[in-house]
């Protein structure tokens, strides 16, 4: 029987430091560090090399943290982000990631042809083909040919491959280190080194060196090809940014002492004179242009692979192929793209926007470190490096990217963006969940804590309110009166109390959780079922207990007992909750009338206690509801001595102007021919779709002549408010 045959799988060397470091030493490196060194000098340089060297450390440690914690497996910086952020972040950057990765394989082999085309050899052949930009097409579509086939074979071939160009690099590199000493006592001139930054500014020449330290991510796109991502991911990328750092330096210093620094910055290709053997830094350029290319062709079908898998590309996309399971058709559409970038010719825009896409991946990848080390109970790396790396380097990026061009940052963010609309509409979420959740429960336990040390003030103050209806199918008016009470900034808990006589606990666990069709969707509304064995007990349980520092529950609203069969334990609910300080809001519903066309709000008020102020602060919270939003509010006050008019009016006004709040006040006076109260306020605001009054204590002894009075006084009168305040509000006192 045929052994099965067993995927190749590779180790943190081949698997990642070679494709990363083949990128970090690429064209810049052979073509523009030795400009840098001449314009920027020896400390301009440095600064250039470590401030780039801040993004690829920090976003290199937070790699390495995220993969010592959460298996990473095909996608690299895409899994991370989006097994990080979710899928519509992680998926939006990950396809604008994908389209950079795509069209810089097109920059890497432009860049080969134009350096080719440049050849003496090559040169003397130019008249017999065809104009410079066909030509560069030509040459440019047959490299990618040939690279693609290259990785058709296999992944092994080609990293096989790269082995090859990273030998020819390091021979390249003995080449110009041997050369500068050999050659330094004819090829520099004992002048004075230029001004630093004389005519390019610090930005523009950071700008022009920063894509050299861009490509230490190559490694992490193979990371479902590697034996244990989680060891080799750290070590292949922090080994390949730290010996970048090093070349880089140690070059530009060499530039810097020992070669002519017109030279620098007047010949782009000044190696080829102080080169040991110039031939091998053409193959190292060429080597490094080549295998930056293909490891582009390496990395973006598997981030393509992996998309498809979480369903945001069509499914075909993410088809695998053979025993090392390649992602052939990915590898086809990644062909489309750069064959598209070739045959452009002149990316210089694009290659900017390529950059941005790198840099916002960059950012993000740090801001996916922090946010776990900061919120996530289930971030347990391994690798454990400070917070404050995962934040500097996410600043850094951006900053970086606003210097090099915020039109092309903002091009980039608004792609980004459009995709990321296009994932969240579909809903695709992920099972295992995103940092999200503990993000806000984080914020959310930092606010508490401020809130529960910062002393409240009636400007600040909002309901939170304990909403028992009983059921929102049975009472819906009062989840919609108390939707209306919050406005847009207050919260309800609502609760519905099933009696269950036999209870032996009063709050059991067991069916707490109400069921996703019954439950409100609204912002800022929470709802729970609980059992009890009285409901009146049951609510002022509640109310003693439910909340914590910070978000106590400062209003109760239910409806008034009307039908109650115990009005006795009603009014004594009332005095308890009273006794807690608590505010009373009790809606008497006039089914027939309901809340009528929610054109006027009539308040009456004796012109003392704090009823009234409880009153005002929650029609700011009416007035904004929709609904409500053209509502006439009037202030009525019986008025029993006439003579006392003008002062009732005179700090009514000034109480309403204090408050900012455009309400009319009306005066009934009551002193010739006095009518019983409920009299008049079934006169005068028979056209009011809502009625606020306050109530007054309940006396104890005396429950059921409370009940029995307010009855009588509240019926008939249309949907009523019937309110108390708690200690927190001030009592107003209006001609009093």
């Amino acid at each position: 029987m045929p052994s099965k045959i067993k995927s190749i799988k590779f180790g943190a060397f081949a698997g990642v430091f070679t494709p990363s470091i083949l990128t970090i030493l690429g064209v810049i490196m052979y073509l523009r560090l030795g400009w840098v060194t001449g314009v920027a000098g020896l400390w301009g340089v440095i600064a250039v090399i470590l401030i780039s060297h801040i993004i690829s450390i920090s976003t290199g440690l937070s790699i390495s943290s995220i993969a010592t914690d959460k298996k990473i497996e095909a996608g690299g910086i895409y899994y991370i982000l989006s097994r990080s952020l979710g899928l519509p972040m992680g998926g939006s950057i990950g396809i604008t990631l994908f389209v950079g990765t795509a069209l810089s394989i097109a920059l890497y082999i432009v860049g080969f042809a134009e350096t080719f085309l440049a050849l003496p050899a090559v040169q003397q052949v130019m008249d017999l083909l065809p104009e410079r930009l066909n030509t560069i097409r030509v040459v440019g579509s047959s490299v990618l040919l040939v690279l693609i086939i290259i990785a058709l074979i296999s992944t092994n071939f080609a990293i096989k491959t790269q082995f090859i160009i990273l030998g020819v690099i390091i021979l390249s590199l003995v080449s110009i280190f041997s050369g500068i000493y050999i050659n330094s006592g004819t090829e520099i001139i004992s002048t004075n080194p230029a001004v630093p930054f004389r005519d390019f500014s610090f930005v523009e020449v950071f700008a022009i060196f920063f894509p050299a330290v861009t490509g230490f991510t190559a490694g992490v796109a193979m990371s479902g090809d590697l034996k244990n991502p989680k060891r080799d991911i750290p070590l292949g990328t922090m080994l390949s940014i730290g010996a970048g750092l090093l070349v880089y330096l140690a070059l530009a210093i060499s530039f810097y002492f020992f070669v002519d620094h017109r030279l620098l910055l007047n010949d782009y290709n000044f190696l080829m004179k102080v080169a040991w053997m110039p031939l091998l830094v053409i193959a190292g350029v060429w080597g490094a242009t080549l295998s930056s290319a293909l490891g582009g062709i390496l990395g973006g079908p598997r981030i393509l692979q992996a998309v498809a898998h979480d369903r945001i590309v069509p499914k075909f996309l993410g088809k695998v192929h053979g025993p090392n399971k390649e992602p052939r058709n990915a590898l086809f559409f990644t062909f489309f793209l750069a064959e598209i970038g070739i045959l452009i010719g002149d990316l210089n825009v694009i290659a900017g926007v390529v950059t941005m896409f790198y840099l916002t991946a960059y950012g993000f990848i740090n801001l996916a470190f922090a946010l776990e080390k900061w919120a996530s109970t289930d971030f347990r790396p391994s690798f454990k490096i400070s917070l404050w790396v995962g934040l500097i380097g996410f600043l850094a990026t951006f900053l970086i990217m606003m210097q090099l061009d915020i039109i092309l940052m903002f091009i980039a963010l608004s792609i980004i963006g459009a995709i990321y609309y296009y994932i969240h509409k579909k809903q695709l979420h992920l099972d295992m969940g995103d940092v999200w959740q503990s993000v806000r429960a984080s914020v959310i336990r930092r606010m508490l804590t401020k809130l529960a040390r910062n002393q409240l003030n009636e400007r600040n103050w909002r309901p939170n309110i304990l909403l028992f209806s009983g059921g929102t199918n049975n009472r819906p008016h009062l989840i919609e009166f108390g939707k209306y009470l919050v406005g847009n900034q207050g919260l309800i808990s609502n609760f519905d109390l099933v009696l269950n006589k036999t209870s032996k606990v009063l709050f059991p666990k067991h069916q707490q959780a109400i069921p996703s069709e019954e439950r409100e969707g609204d912002e800022g509304v929470f709802s729970r079922r609980q059992e009890c064995s009285d409901i009146y007990e049951g609510i002022v349980s509640i109310a003693a207990t439910y909340g914590f520092s910070g978000v106590e529950p400062n209003t109760v609203v239910f409806g008034w007992g009307r039908q109650t069969k115990d009005p006795i334990g009603f009014a004594r609910m009332l005095r308890r909750l009273a006794d807690l300080d608590m505010n009373i809001v009790m809606l008497d519903y006039d089914q027939a009338k309901g809340f009528g066309k929610y054109s006027q709000i009539d308040i009456w008020w004796r012109g003392g206690s704090n009823n009234g102020n409880l009153v005002l602060s929650l029609i700011k919270f009416i007035k904004v509801s929709y609904k409500w939003r053209n509502a006439v509010v009037r202030l009525m006050i019986i008025n029993p001595e006439e003579k006392r008019k003008a002062r009732i009016v005179r700090d009514a006004k000034k109480v309403l102007d204090k408050m900012r709040m455009n309400i009319t006040v009306r005066v009934i006076n009551n002193e010739k021919n006095p009518r019983p109260v409920n009299e008049i306020i079934k006169e005068e605001s028979k056209e009011a779709d809502l009625i606020f009054l306050g109530i007054a204590e309940v006396q104890k002894g005396k429950e059921m002549e409370f009940v029995e009075r307010a009855d009588n006084l509240y019926k008939d009168l249309g949907t009523l408010a019937l309110v108390k305040a708690s200690s927190f509000f001030k009592e107003l006192h209006i001609g009093i």
